[in-house]
């Protein structure tokens, strides 16, 4: 064997070895990228999607991932832009699937709690589900609701919702307080009682 062959051969094994550690170092972080998948997703379904298709995205470039920079924040920077692309398909062709009985669901569940001689502090404290919030959460604008997701969710740093965002911290403040009080409007809103 040349001494050519025998240093690409090194050269090859050391870059699968690369990979393998990136891909555990990646997968290690699987719950952090879907918990802030499930928070800027309308459903669970749509949150494994696009965790897969970041992961997907992730493994085929993992080369332009600089080693000791921040796996976490390259990862989320991705899952961002693949949900922001995802939501100008969606503004470019509406769902305009029919609604059917399931879908109605939540609808008839408030409905029939409003005959329900519960008082109103237990009708409130049921509406509260996890799916109310993450509804009224899918109803904040797309800008504000990455941030919210990123920082109260994510629990990131100013600093690192802007790095992954790519945007000003001052521009994550600011959305953020604006994200805040859309989402608590959107509670309070589905919190009337009729």
């Amino acid at each position: 064997m040349s001494e050519t062959s025998s240093g690409e051969a090194r050269q090859i094994a050391q870059g699968a070895r690369d990979r393998v550690h990136f891909e555990e170092e990646a997968l290690a972080l699987a719950d952090q990228v879907y918990r802030v998948a499930r928070g800027v997703s309308r459903s669970k379904e749509e949150a494994e999607d696009l965790m897969q298709e970041t992961y997907a995205r992730a493994f085929r470039s993992w080369q332009s991932f600089t080693p000791g920079t921040n796996l976490r924040a390259w990862l989320l920077r991705i899952l961002t832009n693949l949900n922001i692309d995802r939501g100008r398909r969606q503004q470019r062709s509406p769902d305009t699937q029919p609604l059917e009985e399931g879908d109605y669901f939540l609808y008839n569940k408030l409905e029939s709690t409003i005959a329900d001689e519960n008082p109103d502090e237990e009708r409130v404290i049921e509406r509260l589900s996890q799916n109310a919030v993450v509804e009224a959460l899918a109803e904040v604008p797309h800008d504000f609701r990455d941030v919210l997701v990123l920082v109260d969710i994510g629990e990131f740093s100013y600093a690192e919702a802007a790095q992954i965002l790519d945007i000003p911290i001052g521009t994550v403040m600011s959305r953020l307080h604006r994200g805040r009080r859309a989402l608590k409007q959107n509670m309070a809103d589905k919190m009337v009682v009729s």
